[in-house]
């Protein structure tokens, strides 16, 4: 297979300086507000997005460490497979966040419901269109159990790079 690069389209800003202690997925971080910082080349592209409630954001998790194949999760007290969790140590470390979109000024988004660290590059913003995005009936696997754990997780800084 051929490398594939990205360049950054901006960078996230958040009031999380370190992995460790971040909400560990968007519903966890709830209120949490930060802001998005689009490099002004791509103004054009942020056309018409004030008109979504919500954004994904996909994004490097740069400080993520090197990646395992099988990880405990936040959620979980077992050894899983790294697909079948939202671990950030990937192959690809590439985040993704559905994030309130609270308003834009100029290049900068404001967002609600952050469990992004600080300083983070911003790879893509896409429109959250539950039409597209929900599925009508869906299976949980082992994190079914486990979803009760969510609203107080943070990370704790088990895949950090130090």
């Amino acid at each position: 297979m051929s490398t594939i690069s990205f360049t950054p389209i901006g960078i996230i800003h958040t009031p999380f300086k370190q992995p460790k202690g971040t909400p560990i997925q968007p519903k966890a971080g709830q209120g949490v507000r930060g802001t998005v910082e689009v490099d002004p080349k791509y103004t054009a592209g942020l056309a018409d997005l004030n008109g979504f409630s919500h954004i994904i954001l996909l994004y490097h998790c740069h400080l993520s460490g090197p990646f395992r194949l099988t990880v405990k999760p936040f959620l979980d007290d077992q050894i899983r497979g790294l697909f079948a969790t939202r671990a950030p140590t990937r192959p690809n470390p590439i985040g993704l966040s559905t994030v309130r979109l609270l308003k834009i000024e100029e290049t900068i988004l404001h967002i609600e419901d952050v469990d992004i660290v600080d300083g983070t590059p911003l790879l893509d913003i896409k429109p959250y269109v539950p039409v597209f995005d929900e599925q009508p009936t869906v299976r949980l696997g082992w994190i079914e159990e486990q979803l009760h754990r969510l609203p107080p997780a943070r990370d704790d800084g088990r895949f950090g790079s130090d």
